[in-house]
C-alpha cells in the first residue's frame, strides 16, 4: 500500500513540474496578446439568468492541480482515499452535465431569448438553438462584441450547430468588432472539421481582422498544426503580414513552434521577409532558441541545394 502511495506521489510530482512550464509558457503568450482571456469560454459555467430556470444553481467545479492532489494524498494517507476522490469527482461531472440538460430542456418549453441563444451556441444546446430559429429569430443575432452564434458555435467544435445556423442563412463573413469571423474563431480553437464546412460554404480563408491577422496567423500562434496544414493546402496567401509587418513564420519562430516552422516554409514562406522593425524570422530567433535556430538552419541549407 506505501509503495503505491509512493509511486503515486512521485508521478504527480513530474506532474507539477509540466504544470509549472506550462503555465510559465501561457504567461508568456498572455504577455505577447497571443491568448486572452475571453468571456465566451467563462460564459459556459455562468449562472442562467432566465426567469424559467433562475433557481436552478451550477455546480461549483473547481480543477484541482497536481500540487493540490499530492496534498491530498499526503493528508489523507492512502490510495483508497484516492480512489474515493476520484469517484466523487466522476459523479459532481454527471451532475453538473445533468443540470445542464435541464436547463436546455426548460429553455425550449417556452420562448427562447437571445442572450440564451447566444449561451446555447457556446454550450452546445443545438434543440435550444432550433426552438430560436424555428420561432423566427434571427440567426446573426449577436452581442455587445458583435460576436454572433455562429462565432461561438466554431470556437467551441459544435458542428451541429455551425450546420444549423449555416443552413438558416446565418452570414459566414460576419465580423465582430474585432473584425474577427467564424473562420478566425474556428481556427483558434483548432476545429479543422468546422473549417472545411465553412470553407465549403464560401467562407474567405485570407480575411484579415483589426490586426491584420489572417486565419493562418490564428492558427499558427495557437499551435494548431492540422489546421496550419490545411490552410497551405488550401492555397492561402502564406506570407501575408499583419499590423506589425510579421508572417506567420514569425509567429511560428517566435512561439518556438518547430512542427509549424517546417510546414510553413514547406508551403512557401518567405524566410527573408521582414517585419517592420526590419527583421526577419530568422533573425528573430532567440539565443536560447538553438533548436529551432538549426530546424531553419537546415531548411534553408536542403533549399539551397534543391532537395526541398
Amino acid at each position: 500500500m506505501e509503495k503505491d502511495v509512493q509511486w503515486t506521489s512521485e508521478v504527480i510530482s513530474k506532474e507539477v513540474e509540466l504544470e509549472k512550464k506550462h503555465e510559465g509558457l501561457k504567461a508568456h503568450k498572455l504577455k505577447l496578446g497571443i491568448l486572452k482571456r475571453d468571456t465566451l469560454e467563462e460564459e459556459k459555467y455562468a449562472e442562467s439568468v432566465h426567469r424559467d430556470v433562475a433557481d436552478i444553481k451550477a455546480v461549483e467545479c473547481r480543477r484541482r492541480t497536481p500540487s493540490d492532489l499530492c496534498r491530498e494524498i499526503v493528508d489523507l494517507r492512502g490510495i483508497e482515499n484516492l480512489i474515493e476522490l476520484h469517484r466523487r469527482r466522476k459523479v459532481r461531472r454527471k451532475k453538473a452535465g445533468s443540470s445542464a440538460r435541464t436547463v436546455a430542456e426548460m429553455l425550449v418549453m417556452g420562448s427562447v431569448n437571445p442572450s440564451d441563444f447566444l449561451k446555447a451556441a457556446a454550450q452546445g444546446w443545438t434543440e435550444v438553438i432550433e426552438k430560436f430559429l424555428e420561432d423566427g429569430g434571427n440567426p446573426d443575432t449577436c452581442d455587445e462584441f458583435r460576436r454572433t452564434a455562429l462565432h461561438r458555435a466554431s470556437l467551441e467544435g459544435h458542428m451541429a450547430i455551425v450546420q444549423k445556423l449555416l443552413d438558416k442563412g446565418a452570414d459566414i463573413n460576419f465580423a465582430d468588432r474585432l473584425d474577427c469571423t467564424a473562420v478566425h474563431w474556428a481556427c483558434r480553437g483548432g476545429w479543422l472539421d468546422i473549417l472545411k464546412v465553412l470553407q465549403s460554404s464560401g467562407a474567405d480563408l485570407n480575411v484579415k481582422d483589426k490586426v491584420l491577422s489572417t486565419p493562418l496567423h490564428v492558427a499558427t500562434r495557437t499551435g494548431h498544426c492540422d489546421v496550419v496544414k490545411y490552410l497551405l493546402s488550401s492555397g492561402i496567401k502564406v506570407n501575408a503580414k499583419d499590423r506589425e509587418g510579421d508572417t506567420a513564420l514569425h509567429d511560428a519562430v517566435r512561439l518556438n513552434h518547430h512542427k509549424i516552422v517546417k510546414l510553413l516554409v514547406l508551403g512557401g514562406a518567405d524566410m527573408k521577409a521582414k517585419n517592420s522593425d526590419g527583421v526577419t524570422a530568422m533573425e528573430l530567433v532567440k539565443q536560447w532558441q538553438f533548436d529551432i535556430k538549426e530546424t531553419l538552419e537546415t531548411l534553408v541549407h536542403a533549399k539551397g541545394m534543391g532537395l526541398l
